[in-house]
């Protein structure tokens, strides 16, 4: 059956279905070991995936403009959360956590693979012997580690493109309009769709100046996608609009860098990329793009996709630069008048830049494919870009480097065995973490003074800069770090720097700490869970409890209570 299957397929089709059946393998580890997944750290495990939960614990998913949830430094702003009418949300709501997080990535990566494969096949590369590189390529996009939470922000370009392109022609049908009505739904506007329409509104206005096309239709569809964005994101506009008092953002300080710095930073991101929109493209995709730019360059030939290959590949360094010259220290006179240009993100242009990799790598292994003895090469590079990615899965890479699994990070039952053995209702007092990420907490429900958190009341980081400032002196990057950003508002201490997580494994001992303990207790603190010991706990008036520690858990928390201080 199998077999007659197999047979009765188109060559395009038999690609197609290797590729499926890939994509599938390749997102089943999450579905299959649960709590047992190795899943990213960095703004996932230590924030978001513990924001959802929070969120829904408090009831407040549809909570006013002036809610706050007192869980997390004595009130955060509802508005803090983002949006209820995202999809992300509402799975965290229906499913356990880690559920949510596997069906996020299938969502994002199927719909991934899709969108770039109508891109490619309907606008970029239309022969119809292009298939080897149309759906390798494509399936390459959807593998790449992008950022959790972002879900479809850079990965849903491709599809939002093939939409507006469609528009653009006059030749949508019902699926392009649908594609971008429900894309806000999965996407975020301010971490990839500002940036995305930006770029689409560009493409109108050169059709309107140099083509005299005033083409109602495609601009009508930019801004209908636009306008469904602002309405899903309404807390946040709410918040830029309307008056209210200063939050954390207002002492960003990004633009620090020299210039020479600032160059470096160029041909960093060119070449490597950034963590939140990880493309991999190193080691194959930029060797085939300036092996396509020398032979398009040798032959002096024109063509559609030669001219398409040559704007998107300039189009990816400006990009680059335009990131790094947002950090560049010249821009600091105009940030400090206009606000809105620091506490708003402008250098995320960047985030097409996976849109434009991989439509290069398809572009520039098309041509290269009709060149006599390149056939061969450009297989063994999509073999090899899909086999870097694939290494470069959660369930590998996390587990290479030793990171806790989902259920070793979050250590359900040894957090439940210091909520009974403290034995009072968690929301009367209040919690803070040295050597671990406050999420941990906050995911195991305890009532935390510090946080991690994209903005939060700029009164309260001052507030609890008062219990850190003795170890903030002692290190002059913790104390850019903090007072320059200060997301991060946690317990800092010199001798840990900017590491988060110290394991039951490690040996290191804290010996020199320095905490303002009577701000600590004023503000409601009355417990640290320390993931090292703190050999001068006395001297911080901290009182050493019991030491916690579980076979399912990465720590070993050591429970310090805080003595009042008159």
């Amino acid at each position: 059956m199998i077999v007659k299957y197999w047979s009765a397929l188109s060559p395009e089709n038999k690609h197609l279905t290797l590729a499926w059946v890939l994509l599938v393998l390749f997102m089943a580890p999450p579905f299959i070991l649960g709590e047992h997944s190795h899943i990213r750290v960095h703004d996932n495990m230590d924030s978001n995936i513990a924001w959802y939960k929070v969120l829904k614990e408090s009831g407040q998913l549809f909570g006013p403009m002036d809610t706050v949830i007192p869980q997390i430094i004595n009130g955060l702003p509802r508005n803090a959360f983002g949006t209820e009418f995202s999809l992300i949300q509402w799975l965290h709501h229906w499913f356990p956590p880690m559920t949510a997080y596997a069906i996020s990535q299938g969502i994002t990566r199927i719909f991934a693979f899709i969108g770039m494969y109508l891109l490619l096949s309907k606008h970029f590369m239309k022969d119809e012997k292009a298939y080897p590189i149309t759906v390798w390529v494509s399936l390459a996009f959807a593998l790449t580690p992008f950022w959790p939470s972002g879900m479809l922000s850079t990965l849903g370009q491709p599809l939002a493109l093939w939409a507006f392109l469609n528009i653009r022609k006059h030749k949508e049908t019902w699926r392009e309009w649908l594609t971008l009505l429900l894309l806000p739904l999965y996407s975020s506007f301010v971490l990839g769709f500002f940036f995305f329409l930006t770029a689409v509104g560009v493409i109108w206005l050169y059709d309107a100046v140099t083509k005299k096309r005033w083409n109602m239709r495609f601009l009508f569809s930019i801004v209908l996608m636009t306008v469904l964005y602002l309405l899903i994101e309404y807390r946040l506009v709410y918040s830029l609009v309307v008056p209210e008092a200063p939050t954390s953002r207002n002492e960003f300080m990004s633009s620090k860098l020299s210039f020479w710095h600032t160059i470096r930073l160029v041909f960093k991101n060119y070449f490597l990329g950034h963590t939140h929109v990880l493309t991999l493209h190193s080691a194959v995709i930029i060797p085939i793009m300036f092996a396509a730019l020398w032979k398009i360059w040798k032959d002096r030939s024109s063509g559609e996709i030669k001219k398409s290959f040559l704007l998107l590949f300039l189009l990816n360094f400006l990009l680059s630069v335009w990131y790094a010259f947002w950090f560049y220290k010249g821009w600091t006179p105009v940030k400090e008048k206009v606000s809105f240009l620091a506490t708003f993100n402008f250098a995320r242009f960047h985030f097409l830049r996976p849109l434009v990799i991989y439509v290069l790598f398809a572009l520039g292994s098309w041509i290269l494919w009709k060149i006599e003895g390149w056939r061969t090469w450009i297989k063994a590079g999509l073999a090899l870009q899909i086999f870097i990615l694939c290494c470069a899965h959660e369930e590998i890479y996390y587990r290479v480097v030793h990171a806790p699994s989902f259920k070793e990070f979050y250590a359900v039952k040894q957090f439940e065995e210091m909520e009974h053995y403290i034995g009072k209702p968690q929301s009367s007092y209040r919690v803070a973490s040295i050597g671990i990420h406050p999420a941990i907490a906050q995911y195991n429900g305890f009532y935390t003074l510090d946080t991690y958190n994209n903005y939060y009341p700029l009164s309260y980081k001052h507030e609890f800069r008062r219990i850190i400032a003795k170890e903030l002196d002692k290190d002059r990057m913790l104390k850019n770090y903090f007072d320059q950003w200060g997301n991060r508002c946690y317990l800092f201490a010199d001798e840990l720097g900017k590491k988060y997580h110290y394991t039951k494994h490690s040996k290191k001992r804290i010996q020199h700490l320095q905490l303002n303990t009577k701000v600590f207790t004023q503000m409601g603190g009355r417990y640290i869970f320390s993931a090292l010991p703190i050999d001068n706990a006395e001297e911080n008036h901290l009182h050493f409890v019991k030491a916690f520690s579980h076979k399912e858990s990465a720590w070993r928390i050591y429970l310090y209570r805080a003595e009042k201080m008159d």
